[in-house]
């Protein structure tokens, strides 16, 4: 989760935030290659002291300034379809959970075992033990296997919210009356946090996601212990 002074992004916890942090490191490197180049050439334009009376047209830096943009395009562009598709991918998931957005809270189904069907609220800041995080803290956690093709549904009951969880790369609105779907892969174990990051009304800050990935023998054990 992010922390006092974090300047960067999260560190990631599944393979899709990891391309979407080179990504972004690919990104930024070209945006400051193109802001010192830029800056080199003003300074140099407001400094220097020559004057050519006979220029009336540059053809040649042109073609230059017109084609140069857009390979430097090429390489943000070619990346990005890249990742996209990537993100799109659904590949055999191995457990699938939907995610429905009420005002202001979210409610799970894990439809593949027995409909386990449960709300999770934000804790109440007077509620709050001393070891849980204020804002973020849900009295009912999803817990996911980790190292498992995940994918999740994503609908709304009321209006238009986000199903949102940095660490893990996923983003995904919940529209009434549609469904959405992406998938991601937990490569470790811990605690993730998210938020509601669509502008869905006045408390929509107030239903955070948190997601508890563990080994999946403990994950089959909650699953039983929830079915019996």
């Amino acid at each position: 989760m992010s922390t006092w002074a974090n300047l960067g992004l999260q560190d990631s916890a599944s393979p899709l935030m990891e391309q979407l942090i080179f990504f972004h490191d690919h990104a930024l490197l070209i945006l400051v290659m193109i802001t010192v180049l830029v800056g080199y050439l003003m300074f140099m334009l407001f400094f220097n002291n020559y004057v050519n009376r006979f220029l009336l047209h540059g053809q040649l830096i042109e073609m230059i300034w017109t084609i140069l943009p857009a390979i430097i395009l090429l390489f943000i562009d070619l990346p990005s379809l890249r990742l996209l598709y990537l993100l799109d991918e659904i590949n055999e998931p191995s457990v699938t959970l939907k995610s429905i957005g009420h005002q202001w809270y979210w409610s799970y189904e894990y439809s593949d075992f027995n409909n386990i069907e449960f709300d999770s609220y934000m804790i109440p800041t007077n509620e709050l033990a001393t070891d849980g995080f204020r804002l973020l803290d849900v009295d009912n956690r999803v817990v996911l296997p980790m190292n498992s093709q995940i994918r999740i549904l994503v609908t709304a009951a009321d209006v238009i919210h986000s199903w949102t969880v940095p660490a893990l790369g996923v983003k995904v609105d919940g529209t009434p009356g549609r469904l959405n779907q992406t998938n991601f892969f937990i490569n470790r174990p811990g605690f993730f946090y998210g938020q509601c990051s669509e502008i869905c009304g006045a408390n929509h800050s107030f239903m955070p996601i948190v997601i508890e990935s563990v080994p999946v023998n403990y994950f089959i054990k909650w699953i039983s212990s929830n079915n019996s």
